[in-house]
């Protein structure tokens, strides 16, 4: 079901790769993560969802809402769930351009069991804090007990599983709520990105590289996992890599590592479809979008 546009809710952002002459960014200590690149999709639409509570009711038009679950999981039992795991039960967002709220979660205690289905029982946990971001996650539908959030990490690996951005749900219950203000909107085809909030529309950049037609960069909405600077990585001339929780449906990884994570990032070329996946951005536009929290919504809209 797609609702219009909330400004202070999701956020389009369109990914840059890992790896500096190839113009792929690696996650720091991560070795390779490459840029994620997938046919883009159309862009998603925020929820009315009001900003006086975190999390908004079921919709009239909605489905009924799930039932409560008190069932108490011993997380360390359960798959991790993070940038690098590749997990055959979490689904991959079947609505890329839809709708989001302005909810963002995060993991009460040590982690959150992930479940692929309200009805069924946990495929994996999203722990509180990582490394590598991906804890605070923003909520794409809400109910009373539950909200589906986007995640970080895979469902299959590329080219024989699907790599795009995965979704799961967790209990209200087992989470901490948060609104964000913003989110960022990407259009490749007008080559323009914007930070969008109550306030209006803040024009980023309108002059950048996408992913080159056998590694194109992914459309849809994911979201910003992880945001810092890779002083290795020369071609970024000190600007932060701003990681996104997509990561790449063509390319199962990059330069013998086993991620192909998109990203923002600076380079020196920032013109056409000539990258891997990720967006090539001049100084100004990925320091700003680097000032983005984790979790930020980001719509990616061919």
């Amino acid at each position: 079901m797609t609702r219009r546009p909330h400004p202070a809710a999701l956020v389009a952002v369109v990914a840059v790769g890992v790896l500096a002459a190839s113009g792929y960014g690696a996650l720091a200590p991560l070795r390779d993560l490459a840029a994620a690149t997938a046919e883009p999709p159309a862009a998603a639409a925020l929820s009315d969802a009001p900003t006086s509570t975190p999390v908004a009711q079921a919709t009239d038009a909605g489905p009924a809402p799930y039932a409560r679950n008190d069932t108490l999981y011993d997380i360390t039992a359960l798959p991790l769930i993070d940038v690098r795991s590749v997990n055959p039960a979490v689904p991959v967002d079947d609505d890329p351009m839809g709708p989001v709220t302005s909810s963002l979660a995060r993991p009460l205690g040590a982690g959150a069991p992930v479940f692929a289905d309200p009805t069924g029982q946990p495929v994996g946990h999203l722990p509180r804090d990582h490394h590598y971001g991906g804890t605070t996650v923003p909520v794409v539908d809400a109910q009373a007990d539950w909200v589906k959030v986007l995640l970080p990490g895979r469902q299959g690996v590329p080219p024989e599983g699907n790599g795009g951005q995965t979704v799961g749900w967790l209990r209200v219950a087992d989470v901490e709520l948060t609104t964000t203000p913003q989110y960022v909107e990407v259009h490749l085809a007008a080559n323009t990105i914007d930070i969008v909030s109550a306030a209006g529309r803040e024009r980023v950049s309108e002059q950048f590289a996408w992913g080159k037609p056998s590694t194109p960069t992914p459309t849809g909405r994911t979201f910003v996992m992880w945001t810092t600077v890779v002083p290795e990585f020369r071609y970024t001339q000190g600007h932060p890599m701003v990681y996104l929780g997509v990561q790449s449906p063509v390319m199962a990884g990059f330069d013998g590592g086993d991620v192909a994570v998109t990203a923002f990032h600076y380079y020196r070329a920032r013109e056409g479809d000539t990258s891997f996946g990720c967006i090539y951005l001049d100084g100004p536009a990925v320091d700003r979008l680097a000032q983005l929290p984790a979790g930020t919504p980001v719509l990616i809209q061919p």
